[in-house]
């Protein structure tokens, strides 16, 4: 299934604002869908991201999830904008194993002021099948972007 992108102006804001955040650079999270209230970071599972038991690190699943959002918010917003996250809840629902975590992002509620996204987190096998690992709710702030 395609899925619809956002233009090209959007993506390039999105992915230049992603490759600033030392963290998702520190972690090996990398955008691979930006679509219009959607977006997609994929997490490889390294040793370096793991907890105790080998599963991929809460703090670190929740990480993504967060960006996710945000991301997602931020295509929605005009270029003047940015987002922050005000608050959100994850419940982590299997151990997150897998060759890769994938979190989702999607605007259930776009505003003017406050905005709320649904985040999603799968565990995906070399194979291609996915299990949900965490899932959570999200609410951002519209922001002016700061003067450079």
């Amino acid at each position: 299934m395609e899925q619809e992108q956002t233009s090209p102006a959007v993506q390039k804001r999105v992915q230049d604002s992603f490759d600033l955040q030392g963290l998702m650079s520190h972690l090996g999270a990398r955008i691979t869908h930006i679509g219009p209230g959607r977006v997609h970071i994929v997490l490889p599972a390294r040793s370096e991201v793991t907890q105790q038991h080998g599963y991929i690190h809460a703090g670190a699943t929740s990480a993504i999830a967060d960006s996710a959002g945000g991301y997602a918010a931020l295509t929605l917003f005009d270029e003047e904008s940015e987002v922050l996250t005000v608050e959100y809840k994850i419940n982590l629902l299997a151990p997150a194993a897998g060759h890769h975590l994938e979190a989702i992002g999607t605007v259930l509620k776009p505003g003017r002021t406050l905005t709320v996204c649904q985040l999603e987190v799968y565990g995906v096998q070399a194979d291609g099948a996915k299990v949900l690992v965490a899932n959570g709710r999200q609410s951002l702030i519209c922001v002016d972007r700061p003067a450079e």
